[in-house]
């Protein structure tokens, strides 16, 4: 790996990371996103450009995340695999149960404070759709939410990337002798949204892709012949537009669903052509960045914003409802200042973390940014 595919790679992971905090920071009306989700209020400048946001040009994150996990995990092929994953399970399943953990213990917390109770019964964040308090829930109940239903719902990344580590060898395997066949059917996988237990299509799509790019010692710093700068922003950014207006205008009483299958393929377009666009058109932004000692220090807690944003997100934009409620504008405010707010609590406690307790932080990041 060439120095600054290194920087290229820190900065994308960081930006990612980032950037997911104005993801779950989006707080229209129905908060839960999926690729084919319609919006079934006013169009708005504050509407348009919250969905055109998260659930729009922000889906390319999730898929570079992979794209670089199986990359970076396929460059190491050197060392063992049982060392390998021992490490995994030392940098990822660890750190997924201690931010499970942090999670339900900043839920609980919480929940003692009326206004903070309040902020946590609105944000209805139970992945089992309970409205049973955590304070209230028997043993048996948190442990399943400790386990397999996190309260910090973004820890599903991490759970499925050690899964798909688990697996890696079958994967390496497959996408050197059948490369046509196993993302012909995991593409078809990622439209018809195929999820199996915690292994679901678009994820194994993306990471195998890293895997197939590294066996094959693609030059991922250069441009391939038929790129096209302009044309990969043109779709990129017009995919978005589209599909954020269409879903304004489409019934949303549909209850069967028949809108989905253009907007996967409007969201899997715009997704792949954002990767490529942001990928190949941004490397003076990344040698900006990253001659810059405070985004160096900054991005070393990348991990630990993303283990401690959520649920802290979600609650604060439900007390920032409350305070600002009749203040004009208050939810694109909110979509704003929200996320910044967040991102810069978790970095200052990041950093006292690292500084005065930095076992605890080893544990929690999995040795990241020590």
């Amino acid at each position: 790996m060439t120095r600054f595919l290194s920087h290229k790679i820190r900065f994308y992971s960081f930006a990612c990371i980032a950037l997911l905090l104005f993801v779950h920071g989006y707080n229209l009306n129905e908060t839960y996103l999926v690729s084919f989700s319609l919006v079934d209020e006013p169009l708005t400048f504050t509407t348009f450009f919250e969905y055109f946001i998260a659930n729009g040009i922000l889906r390319f994150r999730i898929p570079l995340l992979f794209l670089i996990s199986g990359y970076i995990f396929a460059m190491q092929d050197k060392r063992p695999y049982k060392e390998r994953i021992k490490k995994r399970f030392t940098t990822l399943l660890i750190p997924y149960f201690l931010w499970s953990a942090i999670g339900i213990g900043i839920t609980i917390l919480f929940l003692q404070f009326p206004v903070t109770k309040d902020a946590v019964v609105a944000a209805q964040l139970d992945q089992m759709g309970s409205k049973t308090l955590y304070t209230e829930m028997s043993w048996h109940d948190l442990l399943i939410r400790w386990t397999i239903a996190p309260v910090s719902f973004q820890l599903w990344f991490i759970r499925s990337l050690f899964i798909y580590n688990l697996f890696y060898p079958a994967i390496k395997w497959v996408v050197t002798k059948y490369p046509k066949v196993w993302f012909g059917v995991l593409t078809i996988g990622w439209i018809v949204g195929f999820a199996f237990f915690f292994i679901e299509s678009m994820g194994l799509l993306f990471f195998s892709l890293g895997v197939w790019l590294k066996k094959m010692e693609i030059n991922v710093e250069k441009p391939p012949k038929w790129f096209s700068h302009y044309l990969s922003w043109l779709f990129f950014i017009g995919l978005c537009v589209i599909r954020t207006f269409l879903a304004f205008e489409t019934d949303n009483s549909d209850e069967s669903y028949s809108h989905a299958p253009v907007f996967i393929l409007l969201y899997i377009s715009s997704a792949v052509s954002g990767i490529l666009a942001i990928w190949f058109s941004a490397d003076a932004v990344v040698k900006w960045f990253i001659q810059k000692k405070w985004f160096i220090w900054s991005s070393s807690f990348a991990f630990f914003v993303f283990g401690l944003h959520v649920p802290l997100l979600p609650y604060i934009t439900r007390i920032f409802y409350h305070y600002l409620n009749d203040v004009p504008n208050y939810r694109l405010i909110t979509y704003i200042v929200a996320p910044c707010t967040v991102f810069i609590y978790c970095i200052a406690m990041g950093a006292i973390i690292r500084n005065y307790l930095p076992r605890l932080y080893n544990l929690l990041t999995g040795g990241r940014g020590i």
